[in-house]
């Protein structure tokens, strides 16, 4: 049995992974890649990876059922597609503290998600965490001193946001019990894949047009951090971490 130390650091890392995203991700959005090609390089990258490892370390593991299958396809498709597509969409044409603010959503969806689809009971202690998050998450955000005027487009952004808040607490629900029945390198290459079908096709030309040849390394850096830190590792953990918790 793993300790709730492992457990909570694994996701306190998690967290940290996230926090950074908001600010790198604005460096490198519109002026060096549209969000297609950013979402394209991350999902191309961590479904490749994940394709790899799975051969080298659970190459007989494999998801069975006809639910499962559909189960797993579900979770590709709001997991790493939508989340990713609507995360970068959103954050692009708003500011990072609204982007930050509009997150605190997602634990709210995954309490009500969860006893929905997994029959968890809903419980005070739940519901005074998830209120106090958010509340101490609003009030934080928002005592901060307005940096000018919002993007044009901030609305826009932040109904993106709130689609990507919404399905990536869905998908917590949705891929808990996969985790739970499959080795994590089989049910992570698989959703990989699912998000890689759907997003290549759209994205691709936007990777492919950016002008590689005149990043800046620190640029570079922070693509680095997007496909590693933010895609394969972030997402290799909090699966880990559902395997022996519940979502909410």
């Amino acid at each position: 049995m793993v300790s709730k130390f492992r457990l909570h650091a694994a996701l306190f890392l998690v967290s940290l992974i996230y926090a950074a995203t908001y600010s790198l991700a604005k460096d490198i959005m519109p002026h060096y890649m549209q969000p297609l090609g950013i979402v394209t390089l991350r999902i191309g990258g961590a479904a490749l990876f994940f394709a790899i490892i799975k051969r080298l370390v659970a190459p007989h593991d494999k998801i069975v059922g006809r639910a499962d299958n559909l189960r797993a396809i579900a979770c590709g498709l709001l997991g790493i597609a939508l989340n990713q597509l609507s995360f970068f969409a959103g954050l692009n044409l708003t500011t990072p503290i609204n982007a930050s603010l509009l997150q605190t959503i997602s634990p709210i969806v995954v309490v009500l998600a969860s006893a929905v689809l997994l029959k968890d009971r809903i419980t005070v202690p739940k519901l005074v965490g998830v209120g106090l998050g958010a509340a101490g998450a609003a009030a934080l955000i928002l005592s901060r001193p307005s940096t000018g005027q919002l993007p044009a487009d901030a609305l826009l952004g932040n109904l993106y946001l709130l689609v990507n808040a919404a399905v990536f607490g869905l998908y917590l629900v949705l891929v808990a019990p996969l985790m739970r029945t499959y080795h994590a390198f089989t049910v992570l290459a698989r959703i990989f894949l699912v998000g890689a079908v759907v997003v290549l096709p759209l994205g691709l030309p936007q990777a492919i047009k950016a002008d590689y040849a005149h990043f800046p390394l620190f640029i570079w850096g922070e693509l680095g951090y997007m496909i590693f830190f933010l895609t394969i590792l972030a997402y290799l953990l909090n699966n880990w971490a559902l395997k022996y918790a519940t979502p909410a």
